[in-house]
């Protein structure tokens, strides 16, 4: 009988933020959403808190890492908590205040509503390999946020990263097209995956991932986590935030 695979599921709450924020005050709770979630299952909490704090907020990020930190004190299942954002001064400090399990350093373009790419593989170590090495000496995991190819394989695991989040966006993109798209999409994040186990380096992915296109990636090599939220809250929208979380948790084992 084959081995079954456990890949992680990280719900992303910032749509959460965003529309607490739309009215202001404090409804919907980050903090409530976040344990809704882990209750459902969910094997980690994602926030990430941009410069223009338009959805999660420093403070939401101090709160649910402290959340986090009860739950590992607790007697329940092991929870991760993963900061994103770009590597700017006041992130790092955050991330080093907050101290959570993972960091994925993404590249963000002025002016974009969300992530539009990894990063360029020729980006100089100058830029984030001080940063990498700031936060791996505090016990935090480091993860690049790269597209599914060779070149940018190469240079997350020169610079020393952990793990690299593989860009999904085009392979969701392609399997809206047609299931036949999306396995030709697929096999190029596939080789990136094979490469990225070959180099040490560990494998997430997320962005554009929901219930169709999840079964089929689910499959991809050495996956350990899946970062999903929008996918997640919309669905959630319709059936509540706890069975939204159990259906995407279905989705990853088939």
């Amino acid at each position: 009988m084959a081995e079954l695979r456990m890949i992680a599921l990280s719900v992303n709450v910032n749509k959460v933020a965003t529309l607490r924020n739309s009215r202001g005050g404090a409804a919907p709770s980050v903090v409530h959403a976040s344990e809704v979630a882990l209750d459902a299952g969910a094997h980690g909490i994602t926030v990430h808190p941009r410069a223009d704090q338009r959805h999660i907020r420093p403070a939401d990020v101090a709160d649910v890492a402290a959340l986090m930190a009860r739950r590992r004190h607790g007697h329940g299942p092991r929870v991760e908590l993963n900061i994103e954002g770009d590597p700017r001064p006041e992130l790092v400090d955050l991330v080093l205040a907050t101290r959570p399990d993972q960091c994925t350093l993404v590249p963000v373009a002025p002016g974009e509503i969300t992530s539009q790419a990894g990063w360029p593989p020729d980006t100089s170590p100058e830029r984030l390999g001080a940063v990498i090495r700031r936060l791996k000496v505090s016990g935090i995991r480091v993860s690049l946020f790269i597209d599914p190819i060779e070149a940018a394989v190469r240079w997350a695991a020169r610079l020393g990263a952990d793990r690299v989040e593989l860009y999904t966006e085009p392979y969701a993109r392609a399997f809206a097209m047609s299931e036949s798209a999306g396995r030709q999409a697929f096999a190029a994040y596939a080789a990136a995956a094979d490469l990225a186990h070959s180099l040490s380096l560990g494998i997430n992915a997320g962005h554009d991932l929901d219930l169709d296109n999840l079964p089929l990636f689910a499959s991809l090599p050495h996956l350990a986590e899946v970062s999903i939220g929008h996918a997640l809250v919309s669905h959630a929208l319709w059936v509540g935030l706890d069975r939204a979380v159990r259906d995407f948790l279905e989705a990853l084992v088939g």
